[in-house]
This record gives C-alpha cells, sequence and structure tokens, in this order.
C-alpha cells in the first residue's frame, strides 16, 4: 500500500509519494536518524504535484481554513486531479498522510479517502520540511523564507485583528491593574498617616479615610499655622464643620514634632502623589463599568461589574467562561481549598469570586452554599448570553437578577419563586419589543423632519390609527392634508389666488354656457326626431 504525503507550505500544496520505505526503515527512530541525509532519504520521497497559491490572501485563507482543520475547495481540487482514482466499491491502494488529524478526518469524510496521522508520518513531514527547497527547482534560495515570514506576519495579524474587536482584553487588564491599585493606594496611605503622624499625630483618630486623610495633610501643611481661616477649607474636604473645628483645636494643643520646611514639603509631594492615584483609580473603576457594560450587559447586571470582571479575567476570556460549567463557576478563584479538600478528604469549598456578590452575604449561614449553587447556574446562562447573542441588552440580566432575589426571599420567608420557563418568555417577549421599536423608529424621525420642512404645527399632525379601518383613516388623513395645502396656499398667494378664483369661475360660467348649449341641441334634435315618426304614421 503506497503511501502519499501532504505537505501544506508557504507558497502553495505540495503531494510527495514516499516508495521504498524499506530502505530508510518502518522505524520511527530509524526514520529520525536517516532525515538528515537527503540521498537516502531523496531516493524514498520524491515530489507529485505542486500547486502554488495565487496570491498572499489565498495563501492566508488557505492557512486559515488548515489550522481549523478544514478542506478547501482548491485542496479538493489538487487531491482529486493528482492522487490515483478509486473505483466506486472498492478499497483505495493508497493513503495520505497528513500532519493535522482534524484535516485528515475531514478529507476521509468528503473524498473517501483513507488518511493517516502519526509519529511515523510526522517524522517524514518533518524531512520534506527540512528539504523542501531542493524537491522544487524553480525556487531560488530565500524566496521560502520570505514566503513563511510573510505568511506568518499575515495570519499573526489576523488573529490579533480578530481579539481587538473582543474587548474583553481590556476588561481583564483594568481589573488587575484596578486590584493593584488598590494595594498600592492603600499601602502609600498608610505610609503617609506614619509620616505625618509625627507631626500632627491626633489627626489620625479624626480622619479615618486615607484619602481624605491625605487632602488634609497637604491642606494643613504646618500645623503652627492652622487658624479659623482654615475651617472653610477642612468643611469643603470633609463635609463636617464640627470636625474642622476639631481639627484646629488639635493643632493648637498637638504633642507632635516639628519638621524641617524640606521634611513638609516632601511630605506634601506624597500626600498629592496618593491623591493622583486614588483619582485615577476611580477614572479606572468608570472605565471598567463602560467596558462591562459593553462586552457583558447581562453578567454586570446582574452579579456586578467588579465581580463579573474578575470572572472574565480568572477564565481568561468570556468564551472560556461561557463555556464553564455552572459548578466550575461557582468554585471558580477556590482551587487551591478544592484541592486540598480531594487531597486531604475534607469538605470542598462551596463558592469561590462569586462570594464577593452581594447575594451571599444576604443569605443565611445554612442556605450560602444553595445561594452559591443558584448564583452560579444564573451567571452562567448570562454569560453564554453575552458571548453568543448578536446584540448587547440588559433584559436577562435584570430578569435573572429577580429570579435571585425571588430564590432569596423563598429562603428566608417561603414565598414561591417565577417558573424559569415563564421569566423567560417574559424577557425573549421584551427584547422582541424592543426590537420592533427600535426598527419603528427611523421612519418617525423621516416624518418629524419632513414636517418641519413644511413648517406645520405639531397639534395639526395627523394621528396614526389604531383600529382595524386602516384604509379608511388613511384616506381621511390623504383629504386633510389635500385641504391643508390647499389653505397654505391660499394664505401664501392671496392675490394669485383671487385672480386664479375669478378665471375658476369664468371658466365655470363658460363650461355652463356650452352644456346648456348642448342640452338646447339634443332637445331640438330629438324634437325633429318625434315629428318625422308622427309624420311617417
Amino acid at each position: 500500500m503506497s503511501l502519499y504525503l501532504l505537505y501544506e507550505s508557504s507558497s502553495g500544496y505540495a503531494l510527495l509519494q514516499a516508495q521504498g520505505l524499506d530502505e530508510i526503515g518502518q522505524n520511527t527512530e530509524a526514520v529520525r536518524n536517516s532525515v538528515s541525509d537527503l540521498n537516502r532519504f531523496g531516493k524514498v520521497v520524491q515530489l507529485t504535484a505542486f500547486q502554488p497559491f495565487e496570491s498572499a490572501i489565498d495563501g492566508l485563507n488557505q492557512c486559515n481554513s488548515v489550522s481549523e482543520g478544514l478542506m478547501t475547495d482548491e485542496l479538493r481540487s489538487f487531491l482529486e486531479l493528482n492522487l490515483p482514482k478509486v473505483k466506486e466499491g472498492k478499497k483505495s491502494k493508497f493513503s495520505l498522510g497528513v500532519a493535522e488529524p482534524k484535516l485528515g478526518s475531514h478529507i476521509s469524510e468528503t473524498t473517501k479517502i483513507t488518511c493517516q496521522s502519526g509519529e511515523f508520518v510526522l517524522e517524514l513531514l518533518r524531512g520534506v520540511r527540512l528539504h523542501f527547497d531542493k524537491f522544487i527547482k524553480d525556487l531560488k534560495p530565500g524566496d521560502l523564507e520570505k514566503a513563511q515570514l510573510g505568511l506568518a506576519h499575515s495570519y499573526s495579524r489576523a488573529k490579533v485583528k480578530f481579539n481587538v474587536n473582543r474587548v474583553d482584553n481590556m476588561v481583564i487588564q483594568a481589573i488587575f491593574l484596578l486590584d493593584t491599585l488598590d494595594k498600592d493606594i492603600n499601602s502609600f496611605s498608610m505610609r503617609v498617616r506614619e509620616w505625618y503622624s509625627w507631626h500632627f499625630p491626633e489627626l489620625v483618630k479624626i480622619v479615618n479615610d486615607n484619602y481624605l486623610y491625605a487632602r488634609v495633610a497637604k491642606l494643613i501643611e504646618d500645623k503652627s499655622k492652622l487658624s479659623e481661616e482654615h475651617i472653610l477649607a477642612l468643611t469643603e474636604i470633609l463635609g463636617d464643620e464640627d470636625k474642622a473645628k476639631e481639627i484646629v483645636e488639635a493643632g493648637k494643643a498637638s504633642m507632635g514634632q516639628d519638621l524641617t520646611p524640606v521634611d513638609l514639603i516632601n511630605v506634601q509631594l506624597f500626600a498629592q502623589r496618593v491623591m493622583d492615584l486614588a483619582e485615577y483609580r476611580k477614572n479606572l473603576y468608570d472605565y471598567l463599568v463602560t467596558k462591562m457594560n459593553d462586552i457583558a450587559p447581562n453578567l454586570a447586571s446582574l452579579i456586578g461589574e467588579v465581580v463579573g470582571a474578575r470572572l472574565i479575567s480568572h477564565a481568561g476570556s468570556l468564551t472560556n467562561l461561557a463555556k464553564c460549567p455552572s459548578s466550575t463557576l461557582q468554585i471558580l478563584g477556590a482551587e487551591k481549598a478544592l484541592f486540598r479538600a480531594l487531597k486531604t478528604r475534607g469538605n470542598t469549598p462551596k463558592y469561590g469570586l462569586i462570594f464577593h456578590s452581594s447575594f451571599i452575604g444576604r443569605a443565611s449561614a445554612k442556605n450560602k452554599g444553595r445561594m452559591a449553587r443558584y448564583l452560579a447556574n444564573k451567571c452562567s446562562i448570562a454569560s453564554r448570553i453575552d458571548c453568543f447573542a448578536e446584540r448587547g441588552s440588559t433584559v436577562f440580566g435584570e430578569k435573572l437578577r429577580e429570579q435571585v432575589e425571588e430564590r432569596l426571599e423563598f429562603y428566608d420567608k417561603g414565598v414561591a419563586p417565577r417558573k424559569n420557563i415563564d421569566v423567560m418568555k417574559s424577557a425573549i417577549e421584551s427584547t422582541q419589543h424592543k426590537d420592533v421599536e427600535m426598527e419603528e423608529a427611523p421612519p418617525v424621525e423621516v416624518s418629524t423632519k419632513k414636517s418641519k420642512k413644511k413648517k406645520s404645527k405639531p397639534e395639526d399632525a395627523p394621528v396614526v390609527a389604531t383600529n382595524g379601518d386602516a384604509s379608511e383613516d388613511a384616506k381621511s388623513e390623504k383629504k386633510k392634508k389635500k385641504e391643508k395645502r390647499k389653505i397654505e396656499q391660499e394664505q401664501d398667494h392671496g392675490a394669485e389666488k383671487t385672480n386664479g378664483i375669478n378665471a375658476d369661475v369664468a371658466e365655470q360660467d363658460g363650461t355652463a354656457k356650452k352644456k346648456k348649449k348642448k342640452n338646447k341641441d339634443e332637445g331640438t334634435a330629438a324634437s325633429e326626431t318625434k315629428k318625422k315618426k308622427k309624420s311617417k304614421e
């Protein structure tokens, strides 16, 4: 049974035939040792056909299809032309060696060609890759390397462009930075407190918030200069006049030591740096909220932006999170505790990152595990909707949140919650209503623009009929519009209208006279016919 090899190079498809494998050996190790020798390998493997790619774009498309395990039309025609034809009802006397098993299964399904892919075939293809420039005579030195480099750049660029549209990468980076900023701001603010407490130790007990403490330290600078003039500025920072007065009084009787101006300048600069970091943290949180509303609106409305972003970052991407079952999502973030429990045969953890959700904290101690399992179920549904839905909306997330609230009431008070089918039906109906409103919105805007151009009042706008007699209402609307147009023309062109009316009256008189003459002529003709009939009788 002969063996053919399919090699996908950067410049095109190559089909090679392996004959006399006894010279290099049937064993994988023997083939591996003989691959480096071109004289031995060239006698066994010979080029049968080569089809170059038409362009760089064609090569990129072929490379993408091969990586996905799909056979293109060009590859199918190339194989059918160059491989021996197999009669119907008979087995093929050859096999095709392929590097990708998925591609081989797709080829065998569509063309009924037996394909194999194993270590032996991979070693042969490695030898082909090593000596490929020797098999094709027309290739110049350096052409193959240029083709490989260009295809590699275009392939990686296409993958990067594909990932740019998925903003979950930005969410992952933002939540990592947010967590590190929280740690840094906390440690820096503690350093500011310790540093400035040497000068003004009573301030720590009065101001508990780290950000406000840094602002107050930046404002006070030297405690000996505190006076009643600083009360207004302190009340603006703290929002409490009593605390501001207490700071001023404590500054007069402070037990702290004096600092040199250079030391005070360094403390002020560090306090300003902490304030800047806190402001940047607020802006970063707003950025994270907007990004989460774009990529995973249902998950964000269900469990919150920060917890949802942590779940996405821990899973790696939104698609990975959508692929996770609810049992995996429940303990996501508690892997160490899980494996420790499996090793020691103890109790497995009930929750991971979803513990930071407010629903778990509101549940009672005996119902925390139930609540975590139910919440993980709803989070997996929300993540799948966000990942695979064409349009993003928060309808499903809000409905799922209502279900979780009802489940909490059921655990606490025993109130029976709604069924999942009913809730999903109501969510689908609301989304359909929104889609209908979005589709109907553009024509309404056009009609308003037209009315503005005509300078018609909104009170005179025709009311849209909601009854079944739509045709009659439409006719009445058309008549009203015609009457309005006539009235506007009369108002705009009064003099011309009067002349036109006179002309119309004259024309009407003329037409009336003509009608009278016609009637007279018809009467005389009828009398003459009657007289003729009487004379004949």
